[in-house]
């Protein structure tokens, strides 16, 4: 099994959207890569912990690959807005690609340059490694799935 953290704006359609995908076998949302060590949505959301909203999601290579998958994760952010995506304003909702594993990077860059090709605009989504991630509050594991009607910005 592999890992890898993508940040995409309101974390609950991020996991939602990837948990759906073949070969993804676990997610779960959390904060990632901030300064704040165990931080509450409420301080989160405050922007002053530096921490994204995230989805860890650990796969099986043998049914999807990383390239895939990023493809996935590009199909469903804006990369060009910095602290932004849908409704949601804040550093806490800038996008991200947060690798665990280094032999991802080479990966990761060629993908990032592909999907440069199809904007004027350049890509802001930040790629790097993950240095710390901290469970979300339990109500917001698997929010989608238990409140089927609440806010998404990702089409799913």
């Amino acid at each position: 099994m592999k890992e890898i953290v993508f940040a995409g704006g309101c974390f609950w359609g991020v996991e939602e959207f990837m948990s759906r995908i073949d070969g993804v076998v676990y997610t779960k949302v959390g904060y990632a890569n901030g300064t704040k060590p165990n931080p509450t949505y409420e301080e989160v959301c405050a922007g002053d912990t530096g921490h994204a909203e995230s989805c860890y999601v650990r796969y099986n290579e043998n049914l999807i690959g990383i390239e895939a998958l990023l493809a996935k994760y590009w199909s469903i952010i804006d990369p060009t807005i910095v602290d932004r995506q849908g409704n949601d304003i804040g550093s806490q909702y800038r996008t991200g690609i947060f690798y665990i594993d280094k032999t991802d990077l080479p990966f990761i860059i060629k993908s990032r340059e592909e999907e440069q090709e199809k904007y004027k605009k350049p890509i802001v989504v930040e790629i790097k490694p993950l240095l710390c991630f901290y469970d979300a509050e339990e109500y917001h594991q698997g929010y989608l799935k238990k409140n089927p009607n609440g806010y998404c910005h990702i089409k799913l």
